[in-house]
């Protein structure tokens, strides 16, 4: 579910009127729904209840602090990919020893830190990374916890730049050496095997290849729990969100505005509990996306309309650095007038940023209802991969983020100022 919705033909976040909120914070504003990204994590630990489960939230999708301590009261652990997630982590009250350490690039102070901090796992990527944690393990007198991630070659059937799970892609280890891998892991004397980890990608719609990357790699984890005595075995996350028809005028799930429907926890856990739970270990699962996408808006204001001979522009205060999804991999949001549209005065517009770059789009060639100059709209499923991907590109200040509880609304990061911009800058 989530919880934007038409109430008294104005669009609302719970029981907040976002007018209202644009009215009092100004455009573009990010807006968070903590009832939603509650709901989500709830339905899937219920999902996968049969199992012993960790949920790891992927830390990247949304970094905020109260998104972060939201799920830390819940009970979720963090998958994190830099020294920095962790630092955020910890200050918003989660455990380090409840966190796994991705990514294909680790430094040695993050490596320090990890093992300062006491992380779960370090998830290695390489064989030159697990010997470099090795080497720092072993000049700070620790042993580091690891997992090799596989790579199953798997095609998750995603877009190429969210696909992890196949072998030209620079993530894991190739599972045909996989196994020589670990020997050689087992081998060294500052790194204790853990489990094993997998991700085959992001923004999947079928349980299919979730199966398929399962059903591949679940003798290896059988042998390497008699080998090694592993704990954990880490399937990733992956789940897909519905980006199109996302909003039902007079719902309040998107569920009810589906047509096909998407995958459901019900399927993804029907589907995978039964091959995972006779292994007897803990299964880690990593959602980002699934948890915060659709959970989240980016409301912005319309400034002007340009009719030419090909096309007409609406012209809006947000822009590409605010929301790069759609121009880094094509990303789909669907837009929402916060004032209810009556469906009568439809027409085919380009919606676009004042960003000095082609690239700066949100919409092309989309039916929408009739924009004004002074209308506002709110670009939908914004929860994931938008402002953690903001930049201040052509010196725009960063939007300020408003999580929702209710009929209440937190500011949960001011908007920056021009100061902000040049904070740390100097004229030599």
């Amino acid at each position: 579910m989530h919880s934007f919705h038409y109430e008294n033909g104005a669009l609302h976040c719970e029981g907040v009127n976002l007018n209202t909120l644009a009215d009092e914070q100004g455009t573009p504003l990010y807006v968070y729904s903590k009832a939603t990204i509650v709901d989500h994590y709830r339905r899937l630990a219920a999902g996968m209840s049969e199992l012993d489960c960790q949920i790891c939230y992927a830390t990247k999708a949304n970094s905020n602090l109260s998104v972060l301590n939201l799920l830390a009261k819940e009970g979720a652990g963090f998958d994190v990919v830099s020294g920095g997630e962790i630092f955020r982590v910890e200050k918003a009250g989660g455990a380090p020893g409840k966190c796994t350490f991705a990514g294909v690039g680790k430094t040695r102070a993050e490596i320090e830190l990890g093992l300062e901090k006491g992380i779960y796992s370090f998830n290695a990527e390489s064989e030159a990374e697990v010997a470099f944690i090795n080497q720092v393990a072993g000049e700070l007198g620790k042993v580091a916890p690891i997992a090799l991630r596989v790579n199953p070659n798997v095609d998750a059937k995603t877009h190429k730049y969210i696909s992890t799970g196949k072998s030209e892609n620079k993530f894991g280890i190739d599972f045909e050496v996989i196994e020589k891998a670990y020997e050689r892991a087992a081998a060294l004397p500052n790194v204790k095997i853990r489990g094993l980890q997998m991700h085959i990608g992001s923004q999947l719609t079928s349980v299919k290849p979730f199966v398929e990357a399962v059903e591949k790699v679940r003798p290896f984890v059988e042998a390497l729990k008699e080998k090694y005595n592993i704990e954990f075995f880490s399937i990733g996350g992956g789940i897909g969100i519905v980006y199109e028809d996302t909003l039902a005028s007079g719902s309040d799930s998107w569920w009810e505005a589906q047509e096909e429907k998407p995958l459901t926890i019900e399927e993804y856990a029907s589907q995978l509990v039964p091959l995972l739970k006779p292994l007897g270990l803990k299964i880690i699962l990593e959602p980002g996306r699934f948890m915060v996408g659709n959970a989240g808006v980016l409301i912005t204001e319309v400034l002007y309309e340009k009719r030419g001979s090909a096309k007409t522009f609406k012209i809006i205060d947000a822009a590409m650095n605010d929301l790069i999804r759609p121009a880094l991999y094509e990303g789909h949001h669907d837009i929402a007038r916060l004032k209810e549209p009556t469906g009568e005065d439809n027409e085919i517009v380009d919606i676009v940023g004042p960003v000095c770059e082609s690239g700066d789009f949100f919409a092309q060639n989309r039916e929408l209802p009739g924009l004004d100059a002074g209308d506002r709209i709110a670009l939908l499923s914004a929860g994931a991969y938008g402002f953690v991907m903001a930049s201040n590109y052509n010196s725009r200040p960063l939007p300020a983020e408003i999580l929702v509880d209710g009929e209440q609304a937190h500011v949960i990061r001011r908007r920056q100022t021009m100061d902000d911009l040049v904070a740390g800058e100097v004229i030599v």
